[in-house]
């Protein structure tokens, strides 16, 4: 494993174990000196907390990345999550295109939609402005939601291997490099991701729980980045990512109180060892 300076680019919850706050401490375990840009910061993420506070910090984005080109720091990879607006996504790009190493990865999680919905937040001009990003990504991890709206298919919840074969050829028509697209499930129990690398389709079948956790896709995200790092090809770090989100929701089950999230953190031995395997 190479030590390495990677930068992700998402939101930070202060409170709820998701963004910034799942991506920094798996990311570091993974062994990466993980610099972190913060699009906002807000008291506790959104899905069922009430009167949180919110502070937009898209107005600090260019000052931060002028000082770090004037510093000449350089990542080996740049990996985002949930980004605010278009205007953020803009400033993303200019990020990608002026602080990568030359042979840094763009990894982008296009984090906007889920259930055949946008997030509220976002409209069609947010749509194009993710198109932008993510077909000029190395990689991208979007889930079924999110892979219809890159490519303007109309969202469906039954499919089959065909239909999803189908999308993932939108996809890469559309510009898009390494493909993995998660929640992909055949049977009502199952569920999985499907990783598409250099012309050549994989899947990769997991244990579906029934009740979903926040912010397990933000760990699945972090997971993925860590393994990738490591020296895993794409299909054995969505593979290894997979299996940690799984247990990350094994460890939270039974404890009605910790609604908010997973407990990450009790898995990340682990996933230490899953990385060293």
């Amino acid at each position: 494993m190479s030590y390495q300076k990677i930068l992700t680019v998402q939101d930070i919850s202060c409170v709820g174990q998701c963004s910034l706050t799942v991506a920094l401490p798996i990311l570091s375990a993974a062994g990466m000196e993980t610099c972190i840009l913060p699009s906002a910061v807000l008291s506790t993420h959104t899905a069922g907390f009430s009167g949180f506070t919110v502070r937009d910090l898209t107005a600090d984005i260019p000052a931060i990345a002028a000082h770090w080109r004037k510093e000449n720091i350089r990542f080996g990879a740049v990996y985002t999550g949930y980004l605010g607006s278009a205007e953020q996504i803009a400033y993303v790009q200019d990020i990608f295109d002026t602080l990568l190493e030359t042979d840094g990865l763009r990894i982008v999680d296009p984090a906007m939609a889920d259930n055949g919905k946008l997030y509220p937040a976002f409209d069609a001009a947010y749509v194009e402005a993710m198109k932008g990003l993510a077909f000029g990504a190395d990689i991208i991890l979007p889930n079924i939601t999110e892979a219809c709206f890159l490519t303007d298919t109309p969202y469906r919840e039954d499919y089959d291997e065909a239909w999803i074969a189908a999308l993932l050829d939108r996809l890469t028509a559309a510009g898009a490099k390494t493909i993995v697209l998660t929640g992909v499930g055949y049977a009502p129990e199952r569920t999985g991701v499907v990783v598409r690398e250099k012309g050549v389709t994989r899947y990769y079948e997991h244990r579906k729980i029934a009740k979903g956790c926040h912010g397990t896709g933000d760990v699945y995200a972090a997971a993925f980045v860590g393994a990738l790092l490591n020296g895993k090809d794409a299909y054995a770090a969505a593979a290894l990512a997979a299996d940690y989100t799984v247990r990350c929701i094994e460890l939270t089950q039974g404890d009605p109180a910790h609604w908010y999230g997973v407990k990450f953190e009790l898995a990340l031995p682990e996933y230490i060892r899953m990385l060293q395997a």
